[in-house]
């Protein structure tokens, strides 16, 4: 299991996936998976409109096609987005030919040429065949705002004992984290600006 930051071999495994901006500036990227959903998105987008932050949103494909508006108003509100698969799949559970589909499928819907695996895993040979289309982006920070482990303070803490230069830090826009967001997303972002960091978007 993947926690907090991604173990070293990860990065030997897929060397041409983006883990982390550059070091040399104080800026950090804000990431959203598994959206958009009503019951989450919403919020986020307020949050980040009122702190006036552009963030980077890898959507399920099947999420979008069921809530097309909120894809649209992210997009118009000048988020990024990515593709995460169109069944939040893991690539472990799938052949080459159906994780590709299903990665195919979902860009149908969403159209980028960022995508990021769930889960952070894929086979080497999906990776090799997808790096080919797709810029993959992983993460420097997980905040595991997910886990029924965790409390909003815990993933708030996350963000402070990980977070550096460049450093690109995933939340999830998902059933499982919206209460805990409510409370972390506001305050990581206020604790970031408050040590200088400035908010980027990863470009396809």
């Amino acid at each position: 299991m993947i926690i907090e930051q991604p173990a070293v071999y990860l990065r030997w495994l897929y060397p041409r996936a983006l883990w982390r901006m550059d070091h040399h500036e104080k800026v950090v990227y804000l990431t959203f998976d598994d959206g958009p959903i009503p019951e989450s998105t919403p919020f986020i987008l307020e949050t980040l409109k009122r702190y006036d932050i552009k963030a980077t949103f890898f959507m399920v494909g099947d999420n979008v096609r069921k809530h097309t508006e909120l894809y649209k108003q992210v997009l118009d509100e000048g988020h990024q987005v990515g593709n995460h698969t169109h069944n939040h799949i893991s690539g472990f559970r799938h052949t080459l030919r159906d994780y590709s589909y299903n990665v195919e499928k979902a860009n149908a819907y969403i159209r980028s040429h960022l995508f990021r695996p769930p889960h952070g895993w894929m086979r080497l040979a999906q990776y090799a065949l997808l790096s080919r289309k797709y810029k993959v982006v992983m993460w420097d920070v997980v905040t595991r705002d997910y886990s029924k482990w965790m409390t909003a303070q815990d993933v708030v803490n996350n963000v402070k004992r990980y977070t550096r230069p460049g450093s690109i830090i995933t939340f999830h826009d998902s059933l499982k984290s919206i209460e805990k967001l409510r409370t972390a997303l506001p305050a990581s972002i206020e604790w970031l600006q408050q040590q200088g960091y400035r908010f980027g978007v990863i470009m396809a």
